[in-house]
């Protein structure tokens, strides 16, 4: 990816709460989450996090081993910001997920929401999957939301990849078992409609 620049200059003009993506709590997420059965010590991996509050959410749910992952410095800091004294209890990534080093087989969750479907060089998601697959544990689990094929063609600027159920599956690897999918619609702070695929995957034991 080369789209660094892009994203500190929008954390850096424009509050988080006034970004297409923002949602004031990610309760998708974070029941997708709650539904792997994960214990409340399991390592998660929040893929784009950046100024997102699902860590806020999942440290008062009692995760204790989180980690967040964003290419925009700007977002973290607004994050980390917002937490506080508890943003020393989070492991902080600056760095691009297509070329960042990530412990093996950690993390019991990865979670990404609107950070893949970003991807559209077919190089950079074999990037992408292979540090997935890499990172995850045997019998860990996948929660990604991206945009649906009924989603706009664009978000934030940039060309985005649209998805069904099936096809994320196959970008994703066919070994993986779909739990579970479901769309949702995402209104943005300015009043544009976008539907996003939810999915909950698991990797073989």
């Amino acid at each position: 990816m080369t789209t660094k620049p892009h994203w500190e200059r929008l954390y850096a003009t424009k509050p988080s709460h006034r970004l297409g993506w923002y949602e004031p709590s990610l309760q998708t997420s974070l029941a997708l989450i709650r539904r792997t059965g994960v214990t409340r010590a399991a390592p998660i991996i929040d893929v784009g996090g950046g100024a997102s509050t699902l860590v806020d959410d999942l440290l008062e749910a009692g995760f204790e081993d989180l980690t967040v992952l964003d290419i925009a410095a700007a977002a973290l800091a607004q994050a980390r910001a917002r937490l506080g004294e508890r943003a020393g209890r989070v492991r902080w990534i600056e760095g691009d997920v297509t070329d960042v080093i990530l412990p093996d087989d950690h993390y019991a969750i990865w979670h990404d929401r609107a950070v893949f479907h970003f991807l559209t060089d077919a190089e950079d998601r074999t990037r992408y999957v292979d540090r997935l697959w890499r990172a995850l544990t045997a019998g860990g689990h996948i929660v990604i939301a991206t945009f649906a094929p009924e989603a706009p063609p664009t978000c934030s600027g940039l060309a985005v990849v649209r998805y069904t159920p099936e096809g994320l599956h196959r970008e994703l690897g066919a070994s993986l078992t779909l739990r579970e999918h479901h769309q949702a619609l995402h209104v943005t702070p300015g009043g544009v409609e976008q539907r996003y695929l939810y999915c909950r995957f698991q990797k073989p034991d």
